[in-house]
């Protein structure tokens, strides 16, 4: 049997359809911004494979401190032991976090990174004697995760729809609009006695469909939420590392979170790790001589070594001015293609922008998941060399820096072609 019939044997891939699934394609490498199969195809990953390539595969420079630190030290518990690279990118990232933070907790992925933000943020009313103090304030279209907390803090959805009476109870607000903004304050101001977060995902809402929204608006909510003294929970899962074309898209607002959530582009997506990074207001709740107000949550990999060390190397990577100058410049090259889309006669809608990204909507069928232009697109992108994976009609593009101006524009190209089918 070939990779492809063994696959079949015995995977069961993510978010993918099992009966009449489409066969997956043989990745024997990765270099830069191209995948190889195994027939000597090249795709470039335009959307950095779910979002985490920041620098491209392969990096030699990520790969070489892996394999020194693999050398030395590739895992160990993290309760009653610590090492240097944990230790280390910790101090990295708080002086880089948008905001007082003090402390970082870490765990294997977006979703954990986020399941553990909403413990912290419940269990702080807890040990302060305020239990009452136990639901949390979400957007609609907002996707956290796949772990129950996070799914139970993410839009109703196709995603959550089998477990929709497990899942907690949670207060919704609409994703603001100068319609909405003074509903929704008045929705914090009514539910605040009773609520101990707030969690959001800051200008972009990514799996929910790449939606964008507006810097002064959530500094509206987020003003509200504070003062009712709710934590404010930034998921920047996605949206952290130069995405939104600031390091972090907190960096946006006035208002700083209490707690932040990373992962994805953390290790240059080389491998899995979660952060939560908490102020010490936050941590100080858990400094009690009652053993009971431990924080009693972890994972066997936390802090794993070898991670922590390809986050630290990511964020060399990040420092170097080539990469911000090139990060400048797919931004640019973005910005002007949306406005060349806008031109075109197809029949496209809300094309947006922010740093890295751009989103928009192909008008044929319903806005949704499940719309089937999603494998359309993707099988027509692959046939042409590039590889593209929509939201339902929801295309998008959020590409490695690595990116040259050459692939940059025969990734534009493609998307236009494709385009071309709906006119």
């Amino acid at each position: 049997m070939n990779l492809v019939e063994r696959d079949a044997a015995v995977i069961w891939h993510p978010f993918t359809p099992q009966k009449n699934r489409i066969a997956p394609i043989p990745i024997t490498k990765g270099k830069g911004t191209l995948l190889y199969d195994a027939d000597g195809n090249t795709y470039i990953d335009a959307i950095s494979s779910w979002w985490v390539t920041l620098h491209g595969h392969a990096h030699p420079y990520i790969a070489e401190k892996l394999y020194q630190q693999a050398l030395q030290l590739e895992q160990v518990i993290f309760a009653g032991f610590t090492h240097e690279p944990a230790v280390r990118l910790a101090e990295q990232l708080l002086e880089i976090l948008p905001g007082p933070f003090t402390k970082i907790f870490y765990s294997d992925n977006g979703s954990t990174s986020t399941e553990v933000a909403l413990k912290m943020a419940i269990q702080f009313w807890w040990n302060q004697q305020q239990q009452h103090r136990k639901k949390i304030i979400a957007l609609k279209n907002a996707y956290h995760g796949d772990t129950f907390g996070a799914m139970s803090v993410s839009d109703r959805s196709i995603f959550t729809l089998a477990f929709h009476d497990l899942l907690f109870e949670v207060i919704f607000l609409d994703t603001p609009t100068p319609e909405n903004i003074t509903t929704s304050i008045a929705t914090i101001q009514q539910h605040a006695r009773e609520v101990a977060a707030f969690i959001y995902e800051p200008l972009v809402q990514g799996a929910g469909g790449l939606k964008m929204y507006d810097a002064g608006l959530l500094n509206q909510l987020l003003t509200a939420a504070k003062s009712h003294d709710l934590i404010c929970i930034a998921d920047e899962v996605m949206t952290g590392f130069y995405r939104t074309g600031k390091i972090f898209a907190s960096a946006y607002l006035n208002v700083p979170p209490d707690i932040i959530c990373l992962s994805k582009g953390l290790t240059g997506g080389t491998m899995a790790l979660g952060i939560t990074a908490c102020t010490s207001q936050i941590y100080d709740a858990y400094v009690q001589d009652d053993a009971l107000k431990t924080f009693f949550h972890g994972h066997s990999f936390t802090a794993n070594p070898l991670a922590c060390t390809a986050a630290l190397a990511s964020l060399d990577l990040l420092q170097q001015y080539h990469t911000v100058k090139s990060i400048e410049t797919i931004g640019a090259a973005i910005q002007n293609f949306a406005l060349e889309l806008a031109q075109l006669k197809v029949p496209i809608k809300n094309i947006r922008v922010l740093g890295t990204l751009l989103a928009f909507e192909i008008t044929s069928g319903k806005d949704e998941y499940l719309n089937d232009i999603s494998r359309f697109v993707t099988q027509t992108a692959l046939q042409q060399g590039v590889y593209l994976r929509p939201l339902g009609n929801t295309m998008y593009i959020m590409p490695p820096y690595c990116i040259s101006n050459e692939e940059l524009n025969c990734v534009f190209s493609v998307i236009k072609n494709i385009l071309q089918h709906y006119e």
